[in-house]
């Protein structure tokens, strides 16, 4: 088209040109030497515009003077409670007996966040007419893209195995069957994402979509996910990872006692680490300083260099670009290392005791511990009359070296504050405190993690 263009806007310029040698009189001009010049005049107006264009589109930068330049100061009370709050959220539940309500709230530390979190109701997989309620959060690793395809895919595969969990004419499905289904689920998807790579590699697919499908495998994500049924008032909680989750149960004495519903599956759980040695005969230094060959977590979705053969490792790396294989800075010889099958428990949630369920990804945990989360909700449940606020421990301004001396890097209950609505803010900010919040991304990954907190209040009202 260019090309067509060009041809009578070239030849119209040569006859303006000859016509103009020859004589300076309009009588000798032709009518056909009018449409040239027309032509001619039309194709290049665009040029000539931008050459008598006094327009300047160019944006102007300040310079104010050099004593007036200073850093932002850091985050204020204010801009800490947003930062916290920002991606909070909370909902009153009326139609699902046994929950009040539940509370979310997540923190970036990475950027993109690398958690991901999924609540809401869910038909029952055993009457369409009943309702269930679920909450789950997913702790990435090494990219968002493994937990991010959690949210769309987890649910719907755990549900298709409990549909055939029922047998009728049966009309209540025992715990264990529960579990198992929950099991297989969780294995069937991480199945999905390791075990059809090959197949992707080798498809006739554009080298953009395989990539994109080979994402979630390249990255990894733990997953706690909490199915409650109110038929029942049962709660199920599967953990793949260090997420954790913990019941918080008023006893008669007035006290919350606390239920842990998950153990964390890391390096550092001997029980864990046993499992992996027992998979895996003869070969030493698999879990080594809490690390399951460098990773931290012995259980997860996704990690699959944790998970494919050697070479196959080597053939994607060399495909694809995919990350480097294990080998040699680990003594890979019998993969897989990891599994995503997680640990189900089942608990009776008690209409006559007021209770509220905790979640969170491990980085609320690095800094509470479960006892002192589920006091840290029981306080805000119960505030006194007194509002508490973070104190400064000394008069000397603050630095990171004083968690060393004066100033406990973990949360400790003098310090504790209830300023805010919301459970799971209210938990973020007491684990959390200011500091570590005076840190972007990415240096805020050197002080703390990506946080993703859900609560859920059962039998009990705020």
């Amino acid at each position: 088209m260019l090309s067509n263009l060009a041809r009578p806007r070239l030849k119209g310029a040569s006859i303006l040109r000859s016509h103009t040698k020859r004589s300076f009189s309009t009588k000798r001009f032709s009518a056909n030497s009018k449409i040239y010049i027309a032509t001619a005049g039309f194709i290049t107006t665009p040029g000539l515009w931008w050459l008598t264009s006094t327009r300047d589109d160019v944006p102007c930068l300040e310079t104010p003077p050099a004593e007036h330049l200073a850093p932002e100061p850091g985050p204020s009370k204010e801009d800490v409670t947003h930062i916290l709050s920002k991606e909070a959220y909370s909902f009153q539940v009326k139609k699902i007996a046994g929950v009040n309500r539940y509370d979310g709230a997540q923190l970036a530390s990475n950027s993109p966040c690398e958690d991901r979190f999924i609540h809401g109701k869910v038909a029952s997989p055993w009457n369409k007419n009943e309702q269930w309620m679920s909450w789950a959060v997913f702790d990435g690793h090494s990219g968002w893209q493994t937990a991010d395809l959690l949210t769309k895919k987890l649910l719907p595969f755990v549900w298709r195995r409990l549909t055939e969990a029922k047998s009728p004419p049966s009309d209540e499905v025992p715990n264990e069957s529960v579990q198992r289904a929950i099991m297989k689920g969780f294995v069937d998807l991480d199945d999905s994402i390791i075990k059809t790579a090959s197949d992707t590699s080798e498809s006739k697919e554009s080298f953009q979509d395989k990539i994109k499908k080979l994402a979630p495998a390249y990255a990894g994500s733990c997953a706690l996910l909490s199915l409650y049924d109110p038929i029942t008032s049962t709660l199920h909680v599967a953990c793949t990872g260090d997420s954790r989750a913990v019941l918080g149960q008023k006893g008669s004495d007035g006290k919350w006692e606390v239920i842990p519903l998950s153990v964390d599956q890391t390096g550092s759980n001997k029980e864990e680490t046993t499992r992996i040695s027992k998979e895996h005969p003869g070969e030493e230094n698999i879990a080594k300083d809490g690390r399951v060959l460098g990773l931290m977590v012995s259980r997860a979705f996704g990690d699959s260099l944790w998970k494919w053969p050697v070479d196959f490792q080597k053939e994607i790396k060399r495909k694809f670009n995919g990350p480097a294989p294990l080998t040699p800075r680990y003594d890979v010889r019998t993969p897989p290392y990891l599994t995503a099958e997680p640990v189900v428990t089942s608990t009776k949630i008690d209409p006559n005791k007021p209770s509220f369920l905790i979640m969170g990804t491990d980085g609320l945990w690095d800094y509470i511990s479960s006892e002192q989360g589920v006091n840290l909700v029981g306080k805000w449940l119960e505030p006194g009359t007194e509002e508490k606020s973070e104190p400064e421990p000394t008069d000397r301004q603050f630095n990171f070296g004083r968690f060393w001396e004066d100033v406990n890097w973990k949360f400790e209950e003098e310090r504790t504050t209830i300023q805010d609505d919301n459970a799971a803010v209210h938990l973020m900010r007491n684990s959390l405190g200011a500091g570590r919040l005076a840190f972007d991304s990415p240096l805020s990954r050197r002080v703390r993690d990506d946080v993703t907190v859900q609560v859920i209040l059962f039998n009990v009202k705020k």
